[in-house]
């Protein structure tokens, strides 16, 4: 079985894409103008509503700097936004690392982009199976999946790729990016990772352990009342 070794990565990385997705838009309005601010030539990648809050923050500056994940693509976002980020070329974006040249190469074959950070929570489970009353096929339609890929995508590359899945580390990294010129550290990228995959680790285990409490009569009734 081969495998991929890396042997080159750069400490400080450049933010100069971002891919912003959250169900919890809380600090965005902070949070998008420093970062503009401190990298006014980092552009922006996001879907649906997160899309349209930053649209609103940004005012006239949207237009130099947010793109929609669909017109990225080239893949519009399916009815009710069942997949919006699933795509090969954000992916790409994600994963690719910066001395292979394969990958560098398949960049440019799609015209992609390296995607630098991504700001992603998730759909509000937990919040969902807390409710009085709520049925299994409430908590099924807020299983994220879009989102806990492309967290793990990002963590999984933290030799370049910023992780962001709580709101309270904004501050920190834009912190970061202010002295280091708009760049993340290994540190705070490695860091990141750890909270990343601790975050959907939970989040799996939440969902596992909701069905794992439901019997199928309960799963029969939800269907066929």
């Amino acid at each position: 079985m081969s495998i991929n070794v890396v042997e080159k990565i750069d400490n400080l990385v450049k933010v100069k894409h971002i891919l912003i997705s959250v169900s919890d838009k809380g600090g965005l309005d902070e949070f998008i103008p420093r970062l503009v601010e401190i990298s006014p030539e980092t552009k922006i990648l996001s879907t649906g509503g997160t899309y349209s809050r930053i649209k609103e923050i940004l005012g006239e500056r949207a237009a130099s700097c947010l793109t929609q994940v669909s017109d990225y693509t080239g893949q519009p976002e399916t009815q009710g936004g069942l997949v919006k980020t699933l795509d090969f070329k954000i992916y790409l974006g994600l994963l690719t690392e910066t001395y292979n040249d394969s990958h560098q190469s398949d960049l440019e074959r799609t015209d992609g982009v390296p995607i630098d950070m991504v700001v992603v929570n998730l759909y509000p489970f937990k919040e969902t199976i807390s409710e009085q009353g709520v049925t299994v096929e409430q908590a099924r339609g807020n299983i994220d999946i879009g989102g806990p890929c492309m967290i793990r995508a990002s963590a999984k590359n933290f030799l370049r790729v910023a992780s962001v899945v709580d709101p309270s580390d904004y501050g920190m990294i834009l912190s970061e990016m202010k002295e280091n010129a708009g760049m993340t550290s290994l540190g705070t990228r490695f860091r990141l990772a750890q909270k990343a995959f601790a975050h959907t680790a939970a989040y799996d285990r939440a969902i596992a352990e909701f069905l794992g409490s439901q019997s199928f009569d309960n799963v029969n009734a939800c269907y066929n009342e």
